[in-house]
Formats: structure tokens, sequence, C-alpha cells
């Protein structure tokens, strides 16, 4: 007859397994203890039901233990189906949503109210003290109009694209979102700035992001995606790079399409003073936590050597 083995010496087992985690992990916390962490929170970790559980535990526990995440989150997908219930058609250009007046007000609706007060309460369920912001509350974030070149074989001289009320950043102010870190506050910010002429603009999250890390001097910017992170061309995980190797990467090609604003923005930051950026799969469950606790990660860290 086979032995069996006990159910303490199964939960024993268990126990252990859960004690190593904990002290793989307490080095990483003793590290980033007081730190600001900013993450840009997009893509299907906002559209699946337990992934956003998961971010929002994630987020909750990196504040218990002293960590500051600071959240900025888009909501295109989100915007694009209201727009359509509401028939209306969207239209890009280089990637970029075309944005007349009408739809900035959707955009206001949708990033503003629905989506930043949806992860809001989810953060709040979950034991955390979550704020929603947009850029435009205590003067966050000032922003210009963003105007694009086009050059096709088509055009004689290249086609200068106003996008509407589509911005970029113009200037951030921090002092809002320290008055909350200090009050052991989350914040949560939606992408939508204030320009000199007062009307509001949609401004690319990923952008916000790496802006915000840099004014508030970050430990660490998080960018969450749909896929592992930087491949190369084998379509392999590339888990470390320089800001030289990512140049060479873009340059070379490998890095290309809708990755690279993401990059971009990743060499912006710490060509700025951030200590180092992540490239993440939001499609794993507790992403966040992994890259932040563990000692292999997951995605790709980009640091300045």
């Amino acid at each position: 007859m086979p032995y069996a083995l006990p159910a303490n010496n199964m939960n024993k087992t268990a126990a252990t397994n859960v004690a190593k985690v904990l002290i793989e992990a307490l080095p990483y916390i003793q590290r980033f203890a007081g730190k600001t962490v900013v993450i840009k929170y997009g893509g299907n970790a906002m559209v699946d039901e337990a992934l956003k559980s998961s971010f929002a535990r994630d987020v909750v526990l990196m504040k218990h233990v002293g960590i500051n995440p600071v959240i900025v989150h888009g909501g295109g997908p989100q915007i694009g189906r209201l727009l359509a219930q509401l028939g209306k058609e969207s239209r890009f250009v280089e990637g970029m949503r075309v944005t007349d007046r009408d739809t900035m007000d959707v955009v206001q609706m949708v990033l503003g109210g629905l989506v930043n007060q949806e992860i809001v309460n989810l953060i709040n369920r979950h034991g955390g003290r979550a704020v929603g912001l947009t850029g435009k509350d205590g003067g966050l974030i000032r922003a210009r109009r963003l105007t694009i070149t086009r050059t096709t074989p088509e055009l004689e001289e290249p086609e200068i694209v106003d996008l509407g009320h589509v911005g970029e950043v113009s200037a951030i102010d921090p002092s809002v979102v320290r008055m909350l870190e200090t009050g052991d506050f989350i914040p949560v910010i939606a992408p939508i700035g204030l320009g000199e002429d007062g009307a509001a603009y949609n401004i690319n999250a990923d952008l916000v992001a790496g802006k915000m890390a840099t004014v508030l001097a970050a430990e660490k910017l998080i960018l969450l995606t749909n896929i592992e992170g930087i491949l190369d061309v084998q379509g392999h995980l590339l888990k470390a790079l320089t800001t030289s190797q990512v140049e060479t990467l873009m340059a070379d090609g490998t890095i290309h399409g809708g990755m690279l604003p993401k990059v971009r923005c990743a060499l912006d930051s710490i060509q700025s003073g951030v200590r180092s950026a992540h490239i993440i799969d939001g499609r794993v469950e507790h992403a966040v936590l992994l890259e932040l606790f563990t000692d292999q990660g997951i995605g790709t860290l980009v640091g300045a050597r």
C-alpha cells in the first residue's frame, strides 16, 4: 500500500513555498519603500475582469508596504465603443484619434468619468484609498495642441494635419499628486490636459505616464502592454536592455509599429532621470507584483546601463 503524505506535511510544504516567496520579495520591498512608481494601465488588463481585480490588489499591496503607486490610464477601446453607439465614426491619422469638439466631449465622459471611476472604485473595493483626477484638476497637466506632418509619395509637399483636441504635455504641476501621496491616497489620472486657450486636450496615456514619472522623480515607470515586452527578430523576449541597445533596435527596425511610442516613452523617462522603465505583459495576473518583487521579473527592463 503506497504511503500517503499526511495533510499537515502538505500544509507545511505549502507554507514553506509561501515563506520563500515572501523572503524573495523582502529586499525589493525594503528597496522601494517610500519611492514612487508610475504605472500606465491599459490594454487587456483594463477589460478582463480577473486581470482588473489582480491589478487592483497589486496596487493596494504596493501602497500597504510603503510604495507610492501613481496610475495613469488609457481608454481608447471604451471611447471607440461609445462613439459607435452614438453613431459617430472614429477616424485615425498616424494611429491617433482625430478629435473634434463632440468627440472630445465623449473622451472626457469616458476617460474622466466612466473609466477613471471604475478604476478608483475597484482599488477602493480591495482596501485601497484611490482618488480620481484628470489633468485639468489642480492645474496638473498643461497641454498644447498637437499637429503632425505627413509625407506620402502622392504629396508634393509635406501635409500638416490638425488632429483637433489632441494634445501633448507642455508642463506638469505635481502638487496635487504629492499631496495625495503624503495623505496615503493612490492617484488615478486620466490623460486629459488643459490648454492655454482653456480647451481640454486628449493626450496619449503612455506619454503622460512618462512625463509624470520624470516630474515625480519616480523610481520606476511600468507600462502595461498586450505582448510579453520587447522582442528580438526571432520573437524572443529581451529581458533587459540599455538605452543604447534600444536605440539600435529602433534604428534597425526590430522595434517597430505600436511598440515604438511605448519604447520612446521609456527612453525619454530614463534620459530624464527615472531609474528604470519596464514594458510588461498586462495579460499576466499580478504582472506588476511579479515585476517589482521577484528576482526574474517579467517583460523588458530598460535602464541607463
